[in-house]
């Protein structure tokens, strides 16, 4: 499988994101420990649904695909399978059925690993095609491990719904108690919006503006979903590139598919935040993670 050239696979200006995607919800701690960020896919929720759909391990390569632009010509016979936005995405000319999705192929795609991982990290360079985080580029040659596929379905009422006005859920975190109440009310009662600052690692929102009392703590570990709440009042959802330890108090964190949620959206786009407890959040997530056995 091939990236075409340019002049059969266009790119916007600004450019798009055609990166490899590490092994969904799976990181050594190590790695971690030692100052590494888990470089997961920015919604491993729906990555790893596409694998699922080939019967892939869940930990197999996929491409994730940012805002769309990509095209991609097979050499060979194929079974892909595609899960996440809804990019416009089209098989020979028909349209299939919109900001981050991610494609899977028989046994997942074959790239370099380093520290356990082949995800792209232009940052580091590390991980990629090529072992140097960069990005697909027109020219680029895919290869797949497997070669016979075991093909599923997703009943209709399974496929999740990207764009809804269902809050995203947060846990609440170690410091709530330290927000003043006017502000819980707030996060959870008023409208929020993605800045423009926005990346694979963090989300800034922009809202009320939530006070704290605690002014200063010692720097800790931070998780996926993390909602950091820095002087200024306007919080950072934490992702997939973020750091290992921070010193912002926290609002809670966002649950795994909130933040596959969030990283389907657009800039500028209106959300709001419900709290849930952490053993509902559990449930739902256990109830996830069987549906891809």
């Amino acid at each position: 499988m091939r990236v075409p050239s340019p002049s059969t696979a266009h790119e916007p200006a600004g450019g798009t994101q055609r990166r490899t995607g590490d092994p969904a919800g799976w990181w050594p701690l190590r790695h971690t420990a030692s100052g590494d960020h888990p470089r997961r896919r920015g919604g491993l929720a729906f990555a790893s649904r596409a694998n699922w759909l080939l019967g892939n391990p869940l930990q197999a390569a996929t491409i994730e695909i940012t805002i769309g632009c990509f095209t991609l010509q097979a050499q060979r016979d194929a079974w892909l399978a595609l899960a996440g936005a809804d990019l416009g995405a089209t098989l020979d000319g028909q349209p299939r059925s919109g900001v981050r999705c991610y494609l899977a192929a028989t046994g997942g795609f074959v790239a370099v690993q380093s520290l356990g991982s082949c995800a792209s990290v232009p940052r580091e360079g590390l991980g990629g095609l090529h072992g140097d985080g960069q990005p697909l580029v027109a020219g680029d040659r895919l290869q797949w491990r497997g070669t016979t596929p075991n093909p599923r379905q997703i009943p209709i009422t399974q496929i999740p719904q990207l764009v809804s006005a269902a809050p995203l859920q947060v846990i609440l975190g170690a410091q709530v108690g330290d927000f003043a109440a006017q502000s819980l009310f707030d996060a959870f009662n008023r409208d929020w919006q993605v800045d423009q600052r926005a990346d694979r690692m963090g989300v800034r929102l922009l809202g009320p503006v939530l006070q704290c009392s605690r002014k200063t703590m010692i720097s800790e570990g931070v998780t996926l979903g993390a909602i950091q709440v820095p002087a200024d009042g306007q919080p950072i959802v934490l992702l997939n590139d973020r750091q290992t330890i921070g010193g912002y108090p926290r609002l809670g964190a966002l649950t795994p598919l909130s933040v596959a949620r969030l990283a389907q959206y657009l800039l500028g786009t209106r959300l709001r935040l419900a709290p849930v407890g952490l053993e509902q959040a559990q449930r739902r997530q256990r109830v996830l993670l069987d549906s891809w056995r």
